[in-house]
């Protein structure tokens, strides 16, 4: 079986659980190494066998985790973030459907959480209350905060999508 596994943003700590362990139980893993943290691999076996992917073709990496399951191993490959976001495995996955291959997604801790991480320490707030990330006047004063001065329309205009909203055709 394939294992597409998110490796977090970097930062070893931010690994899933699952993650970890498909990491550690590996008989093979091809990862990015241009992407993925070396200490991320830390917790493989040393008897594993690591692909650095940076350098491979699609079909490379293929045949790799192919040929990996035809001799009954497992196989991570291992994505940075989550590898449903902004990841290669549509392709990748087509490819294994088509050799008959099984595999999995584990989902890993998405990059956008990683400033929330490592500014938790500095602030007691959460990201959504922290005013920092709104307009002067709080946080739905971002409305108004341009002024009609640098308007692209006159204030009493409405925007193009509640005109498309009201003036939709309506099911009865």
């Amino acid at each position: 079986m394939v294992w597409f596994v998110g490796a977090g943003p970097g930062d070893p700590e931010l690994l899933t659980l699952k993650a970890r362990r498909l990491i550690a139980a590996a008989d093979v893993i091809v990862y990015a190494g241009s992407l993925v943290n070396p200490a991320v691999l830390a917790h493989a076996r040393p008897d594993a066998e690591l692909h650095d992917s940076a350098g491979m073709k699609l079909a490379e990496q293929i045949d790799v985790m192919c040929s990996a399951v035809a001799c009954g191993r497992t196989v991570v490959r291992l994505h940075t973030g989550d590898p449903a976001i902004y990841g290669a495995i549509l392709e990748q996955i087509r490819e294994l459907e088509k050799h008959g291959v099984p595999y999995a997604v584990v989902p890993g801790v998405s990059s956008a959480f990683a400033p929330q991480r490592h500014s938790a320490s500095s602030s007691p707030f959460p990201a959504t209350r922290r005013r920092s990330f709104h307009a002067p006047g709080g946080p739905h004063a971002g409305t108004r905060a341009r002024g009609p001065a640098r308007s692209r329309r006159a204030p009493h205009q409405p925007g193009r999508f509640s005109q498309r909203w009201h003036d939709r055709p309506r099911r009865r």
